[in-house]
């Protein structure tokens, strides 16, 4: 399978030049439509990716590869999923948009939209301890307190 390069648009015969779309903005079409999908938590990247997203960069083309085969464009996308979800069912709504958008954008065939799960990501657990007080001898402190004391004020 080759690499897409750019890939020239079909035009009519009294068109006044050609259309060329490059493989990086195919890649950024195919990497937003799947990582809009519900489900979808991110996309594989590089170590670059990465570092470059710290910095308030996002790459949108990030974890999606692109072939050309008989004149169709196939994608591989690579994600990671939320915990919980419907795999089969997220990644079958991923390829229904992938094609959709490519097809919508640039009016060019979509062949396959393989998708590859390289991981699932768990729920972040909101957890209520204090990092400053872990074991919870201020709140034991602060009810020993409220305890010395009756209602009549007597101790």
């Amino acid at each position: 399978m080759p690499e897409v390069n750019n890939i020239t648009l079909n035009q009519p015969a009294d068109a006044l030049g050609s259309i060329e779309i490059a493989s990086d903005v195919l890649e950024i079409i195919v990497g937003v439509a799947a990582s809009q999908v519900d489900g979808v938590n991110r996309m594989r990247g590089t170590i670059a990716n990465n570092v470059s997203e710290l910095f308030g960069r996002t790459e949108h083309s990030k974890g999606v590869k692109l072939s050309v085969n008989d004149g169709e464009i196939s994608a591989d996308v690579f994600v990671y999923l939320d915990y919980g979800v419907n795999v089969p069912k997220v990644a079958l709504e991923m390829q229904d948009k992938v094609k959709q958008q490519v097809t919508l954008m640039t009016e060019l065939p979509m062949g396959e939209v393989n998708v590859h799960i390289v991981g699932i990501v768990p729920e972040k657990n909101d957890s209520d301890i204090d990092p400053d007080d872990i074991f919870g001898d201020r709140a034991a402190a602060a009810g020993d307190d409220e305890q010395t004391t009756s209602k009549d004020g007597d101790l």
